[in-house]
């Protein structure tokens, strides 16, 4: 039971057709309920921290919570970093124990992209941690990421296999229609498979990965919406378009608004239900419970990485 590279991990997923999930954490109740989650299906798992969460919760709690749920569930976990910023974070989190890093070089050009990435690679290849980078601009909100709708940019599949090549990194994010936050869709849902296709056929064998794949269940935004929440509209990535991206060179799909949604409509309903409930442990206790239910359930029922330890 370690903290672990996520290369093999996708290599892995890659071969068998299935997606490892990369979920998002801030605390210690996510961290529980995601690990409960993957230690009762048996699957393969990612904790990935983002910038936000790196100041809310600070690194150094992140990473005692992560080697404490290790030694509780006795699962080895890959640490990501997800969307650094620049070399120095992704630097500092190399050194601060994450065997993995993303560098998001995707508002840079092509040409600056490829530079700063490969700065990252042979700094975390010499340590023995893995690099996943980004072509392609998602657009949406999602903490210190903000990309508004007309600036986005979906990835041409011949930079793609040209940035491989010359950068080293072990995955890439593409972007073909994802896009961060709850509101990702205004019309039909809708993802550029065949953009996926011609990318995978240009790099065979290579792990791809999907940001912005939260589905937005629709029971957790009513719930929401039920017990004084204002979420309206909201529409994620249909479930049944990640399945089918899992088995398409999709290793790895990234998901945090779910989690979000999750804890707060459970604790929403708590706290409205039960006025008279001040103990953060309740209503908490419920989140995670909440979080460990869906966390299973797209293990189980999207990724298709249950039962693969």
């Amino acid at each position: 039971m370690a903290i672990i590279s996520s290369k093999e991990m996708l290599i892995k997923a890659y071969n068998e057709k299935y997606a490892v999930g990369a979920f998002n954490v801030n605390n210690m109740e996510i961290i529980q309920g995601i690990m409960d989650a993957a230690l009762q299906e048996r699957s393969p798992l990612i904790l990935q921290v983002s910038a936000g969460a790196r100041k809310y919760a600070k690194p150094a709690y992140l990473m005692k919570l992560v080697e404490a749920a290790i030694e509780d569930t006795g699962l080895d976990v890959c640490l990501h970093l997800d969307h650094g910023e620049n070399f120095e974070i992704c630097a500092a989190c190399v050194d601060d124990g994450f065997s993995s890093v993303m560098i998001d070089g995707s508002s840079l050009s092509f040409e600056h992209n490829i530079a700063e990435t490969k700065k990252v690679v042979e700094y975390a290849h010499e340590r023995g941690v893995s690099v996943e980078a980004e072509l392609g601009t998602l657009a949406g909100i999602e903490d210190a990421v903000s990309v508004s709708e007309k600036d986005a940019k979906f990835t041409d599949p011949d930079q793609a296999a040209e940035f491989v090549e010359r950068t080293g990194v072990d995955s890439l994010a593409i972007a073909i229609g994802t896009s961060h936050g709850a509101y990702k869709f205004k019309g039909e849902p809708k993802l550029d498979f065949e953009r996926l296709e011609k990318i995978t056929k240009l790099l065979p064998g290579f792990p791809i990965v999907l940001h912005g794949s939260s589905s937005v269940p629709e029971e957790f935004v009513t719930l929401c919406n039920q017990y004084g929440g204002k979420i309206p509209g909201a529409k994620g990535v249909p479930e049944e378009m990640l399945a089918k991206a899992s088995k398409m060179g999709v290793a790895k799909i990234n998901i945090d608004t779910d989690l979000r949604l999750a804890m707060t409509a459970s604790i929403r309903k708590v706290l409205t239900e039960k006025p008279d409930v001040f103990d953060p442990r309740v209503y908490l206790k419920e989140g995670r419970e909440a979080i460990k239910n869906m966390v299973a359930h797209k293990m189980r029922d999207v990724l298709g990485s249950s039962g693969r330890l």
